[in-house]
């Protein structure tokens, strides 16, 4: 699945720093004034401190989030819990201890705060009294706890575990990956796919969903295996989390989304939503038979009657659009079939909550280069939209009429905000970076539209240099997302970040062409079976579009950079836009169509793009297959892979680079053994960037970095 890498996120995930220094980040101390101020580069970039996971108190007076600040020198982060009160203010640090701290979650009173820390030597559940005192270990598991949710009245934890699904108890995991460690032989048989996935080597183990108390130093004795029986994983790998679990209102049960398929995993996206009984008296019970698309994120209604959740309409399309279903919901379970509420939106929803009266549900959803926040109304499906500028994240009601939630663009790194529904304009909680982004200057950006494939409307972004001189030309950094189904939006990204470019002097130029999110399922749509189609023309007529509006761009001295399918599209361009780049920068992108299919591991993607496996529609794979174009590359072309991608293997960045060696066409190959289809290692990253940067100067001119070109 080439979705996931850069066009979310979805990813995961952002950043804060308060106005208290953290003597804990060991990178390059800041200016003293803002007249040293520089411009931005990829050391600013991994030494922001990133917020993530808020979570509003009970009372609605405060905000708990998470800050990962990073260490350099040890090339690593870490995460500690934080809390801003709701009208804004200093924010408090909540912990300090050397290991990591994240997931805050609020008892139902408010009284205490639930966490997951690895301070014990393992990932374990903890409990912080807000009135004081040291927090308190909860779960004392032989394993890893890999998420949890508490229950409604707070006395117990469901917990996702890995597990092997045939043990009868968890001591049957640990004897079994003990003695796995300390046998000789290490080979693995395996008689079905998945063998590996997304980074991972399969090892049988399954994420399975447990529950225990939620009472500090209590012994509950063995935990109640709420999801047995159910030949798959809870939460879903590699991306899922705990929004896929909801207890039901009396906390008698747990709804949660499950793929159990058996072997047609690979080629399914059925996911279901299952009730199980917290006691485990029972087998946990499908809901959405009749849904064989993908069914997730169950939120319950305040009163407890309604059964909120998201679906897609066609099996086997992971970027189909998600839909909000109610269900409606009794003593017990269902009591009546799921209503569809929003089949009339042409928005695919990303998130979603009720407010406290249950009279409306607020959501979160792709939108014209944006992720903006709309109110829907549960009965007729309506919908508003109430705020657009930028990218929200983990929205959430902070009482009757309030909205907190976290927002980031090109610009700035994520801060909370709070929304007065009755105001309109949204309140800043947190300076997240201040001191820091006061010592750096950045690009501005504009977005623009034109008319691409067939006439229809496209739009895209242009990012000026940092620092700016109408009078100049500037080289072009020609960035390509991946996906194939998603965007370049108003988002502060910590993997294609426009600003990494402005700040070294390029200007960069961003297409959403068709294929890309929030413009509508069809335009979505457009992009399977045609990969090569219709995107190019966008990226032709966008890239010509932008020079033609924006005098300052240099069209003589232009990189085109992308990964995954931006850089399937990379090797495209070398084969079918072979004069038009001065150089190419591939990461991770799929060389050959037929490899790629047999060697990759979610096979329900390039089976939905092609129409089939690929010894059944042969002819589409190879319509759009850049390995038969190689006889027409020219361009100079940087080849990027990591050792542990297993979605696009690095197997197809090789034969891009042995095509490019064989023809004596100037090449690079930088490949990162430990890296897997993204790049997350700071250190990695500098590098990643150090290198890409001198090979767009190698190619577009000395003068490219640090100001531009020549007087126009």
């Amino acid at each position: 699945m080439l979705r996931h890498p850069l066009c979310s996120v979805r990813t995961p995930l952002l950043s804060l720093v308060p106005l208290l220094f953290l003597g804990i980040l060991a990178l390059a101390a800041l200016p003293s004034s803002a007249e040293d101020s520089h411009p931005f580069n990829v050391h600013d970039l991994v030494a922001m401190a990133r917020l993530s996971d808020p979570q509003v108190s009970p009372d609605g007076l405060s905000v708990a989030y998470v800050l990962r600040t990073t260490d350099l020198e040890a090339d690593k982060g870490r995460t500690d819990l934080w809390s801003v009160s709701i009208d804004g203010g200093t924010p408090r640090q909540l912990t300090t201890d050397p290991a990591s701290d994240d997931s805050p979650r609020w008892s139902p009173d408010g009284s205490a705060l639930y966490f997951l820390s690895s301070r014990s030597g393992s990932n374990q559940v903890w409990r912080l009294p807000m009135a004081g005192g040291e927090a308190a270990q909860v779960t004392d598991l032989p394993l890893d706890v890999g998420g949890f949710v508490l229950s409604p009245d707070g006395s117990s934890l469901a917990v996702s575990l890995a597990v092997f699904p045939d043990c009868k108890d968890l001591q049957c995991t640990v004897d079994r990956l003990e003695k796995r460690e300390k046998g000789k032989a290490n080979g693995q048989l395996y008689d079905h796919l998945f063998v590996r996935h997304w980074d991972t080597w399969e090892d049988g183990r399954r994420n399975q969903l447990f529950v225990v108390p939620a009472t500090a130093g209590t012994d509950g004795g063995e935990p109640v295996w709420v999801s047995k029986g159910l030949d798959g994983d809870v939460p879903s790998k590699p991306f899922g989390g705990m929004e896929e679990v909801a207890w039901t209102p009396d906390g008698h049960g747990l709804v949660f989304t499950c793929r159990a398929v058996g072997a047609e995993e690979p080629w399914s996206t059925d996911f279901d939503l299952y009730l199980a009984p917290a006691d485990g008296a029972g087998a946990p019970k499908k809901l959405t038979t009749a849904n064989r698309a993908w069914d997730t994120q169950p939120v319950f209604s305040p009163d407890g009657k309604t059964l909120a959740y998201l679906a897609m309409a066609r099996p086997r399309f992971e970027a189909d659009r998600f839909r909000i279903v109610l269900m409606p919901w009794g003593d017990g379970g269902p009591t009546g079939p799921p209503r569809v509420l929003t089949e009339d939106w042409d928005r695919s929803v990303g998130s979603m909550f009720w407010s406290p009266d249950g009279g409306t549900l607020y959501a979160t959803a792709d939108n014209l280069g944006q992720v903006a926040l709309f109110s829907v109304d549960p009965q007729s499906g309506k919908v508003v939209e109430l705020l657009s500028d930028g990218h929200l994240r983990s929205a959430q009601t902070a009482g009757a009429g309030r909205i907190v939630f976290g927002r980031d663009t090109f610009k700035s790194p994520t801060d909370l905000y709070r929304l007065d529904l009755d105001n309109g304009d949204p309140v800043r909680l947190t300076e997240v970076n201040a001191e820091r982004l006061a010592h750096i200057r950045m690009g501005d950006f504009e977005q623009f539209s034109f008319p691409g494939w067939n006439g229809e409307t496209v739009h895209g972004y242009v990012v000026k240099p940092a620092d700016f001189d109408p009078h100049k030309t500037y080289p072009i950094a020609f960035l390509i997302h991946g996906g194939p189904q998603g965007s370049f939006g108003n988002e502060f990204h910590y993997r294609w970040n426009p600003q990494a470019y402005a700040g070294a002097g390029y200007a960069s130029v961003l297409i959403d062409f068709h294929g890309s999110t929030g413009y509508g399922q069809a335009f979505t749509d457009s992009i399977s079976g045609d990969w090569g189609g219709k995107p190019l023309v966008d990226l032709q007529k966008g890239l010509a579009a932008a020079l033609e509006r924006f005098g300052y761009l240099d069209g003589d001295r232009i990189c085109a950079l992308g990964a995954s399918y931006g850089g399937f599209m990379i090797n495209w361009i070398a084969g079918n836009w072979p004069d038009r780049f001065d150089c190419l920068v591939n990461h991770d992108g799929v060389f050959d169509q037929r490899m790629m299919y047999y060697s990759t591991e979610e096979l329900w993607f390039p089976e939905w793009e092609f129409g089939g496996p690929y010894w059944k529609t042969p002819e589409t794979y190879e319509k759009v297959n850049p390995v038969d174009f190689v006889g027409n590359w020219k361009t100079p072309m940087l080849v990027i892979h990591g050792g542990h991608d297993y979605r696009i293997p690095e197997s197809q960045g090789l034969g891009a680079f042995t095509a490019l060696q064989r023809q004596g066409i100037p090449s690079e190959f930088l490949h990162f053994p430990e890296e897997n289809h993204w790049v997350l290692s700071p250190a990695n990253s500098i590098l990643w960037h150090d290198t890409v940067l001198a090979w767009l100067k190698r190619w577009t001119g000395d003068d490219a970095a640090g100001g531009g070109g020549g007087a126009q």
